[in-house]
């Protein structure tokens, strides 16, 4: 099986190059790699993981016309319930005039938040929403206008993120991607989602990111209802916040989240009408890290985190490296435009 997969990517990598020039802007693999740490005042656990392979492919087909891929290669490929498990991105976009597009395909649910909208290689713990969220992609069309400079308006009907795959319920949602001012971003939602007996319940996420001079930092509000819920505001929500400050080639970083679900949020029968945050969690986490650039940019990364929560009451402590590989990359050299200036040595060495 190894061989077919390694034969496989061998395969594509080579098809890739060879239409490079034409329809590929950029394609890569990253992986994130830790020795992790679990402990209390009673038990130790560690383990060397590999947390992260992804393979990462965009491009244009006209002008007009880009798609994305991206594939975790080491995420269990095929499940009978969702045959595209380990596909974060398989869309086509069209960009139809400069204030429309349309986009289809597998794509992320537009719910709003920093957090959840961080490529999860990027995040080293996460809330419990979106570790209890069955899947942040899916399948659907979304249209986008550009309101203003820096102000879109994205409309998205998809599957729901509540369900197993493709079982017939879906999500509604608009957000808000804008801009304030230049140190002021912003991702707002509002989100209809259906859950698997088809009941609704209602996300309004307001996802703030400002940044400054050497210090970027998160703010996350998200408010959950089902419809019949007594309590609409503040009765079942997350508050989350994060901050980074970056030092030459580190970052220093920290997060804290608090989530909770009253106890009395379900219906008749007593279900739960939120079924990510159960009724009566009361939720809170935090942790620290440190990130380390040695080149200056994302293509290589050293990390050190501890977080911990109030549910396992564990310390974590986790010590990793991320790392990204060009294969074909418009804006350098690559691999295989490396390859190439040795072949065109080797070329001339054999004509002299």
């Amino acid at each position: 099986m190894k061989k077919h997969a390694l034969l496989t990517l061998a395969c594509l990598v080579l098809s890739v190059s060879l239409s490079a020039q034409q329809i590929v802007d950029r394609f890569y693999l990253d992986m994130r790699a830790s020795f992790h740490q679990d402990f209390t005042k009673d038990a130790y656990n560690s383990q060397v993981v590999g947390e992260h392979l992804n393979l990462q492919l965009m491009g244009h087909i006209t002008p007009k016309i880009d798609y994305r891929i991206r594939q975790r290669l080491n995420k269990k490929v095929f499940d009978e319930r969702n045959m595209f498990n380990a596909t974060d991105f398989l869309y086509i976009n069209w960009q139809a005039t400069d204030r429309w597009s349309f986009l289809v395909g597998k794509q992320a649910v537009l719910i709003g938040g920093y957090e959840y909208d961080a490529a999860p290689i990027d995040v080293y713990y996460y809330s419990k929403f979106c570790n209890n969220l069955y899947q942040g992609f899916t399948f659907g069309a979304s249209v986008t206008c550009k309101i203003l400079e820096h102000q879109n308006l994205v409309v998205q009907f998809c599957n729901s993120p509540l369900s197993q795959g493709f079982q017939n319920i879906y999500a509604y949602n608009l957000a808000w991607c804008g801009q304030f001012a230049p140190w002021w971003k912003t991702i707002w939602s509002v989100n209809f989602v259906q859950d698997q007996e088809k009941r609704f319940v209602n996300y309004v996420s307001l996802g703030n990111h400002f940044v400054w001079p050497h210090v970027i930092f998160d703010v996350d509000v998200m408010n959950r209802s089902g419809l019949g819920q007594k309590r609409f505001f503040f009765s079942d929500f997350s508050v989350i916040s994060k901050i980074i400050w970056s030092v030459g080639k580190w970052n220093i970083c920290a997060k804290a989240g608090y989530e909770a679900n009253h106890i009395d949020n379900v219906d008749v029968d007593g279900k739960a009408y939120d079924v990510v945050i159960a009724p009566g969690t009361k939720y809170y986490y935090y942790g620290c890290g440190l990130e380390y650039f040695p080149l200056g940019d994302d293509s290589l990364r050293l990390h050190a985190v501890y977080f911990r929560d109030n549910e396992a009451n564990r310390n974590n402590v986790e010590f990793g490296i991320t790392w990204r590989v060009d294969i074909i990359n418009g804006d350098g050299p690559t691999i295989f435009s490396s390859l190439n200036l040795k072949k065109k040595k080797q070329d001339q060495l054999a004509e002299e």
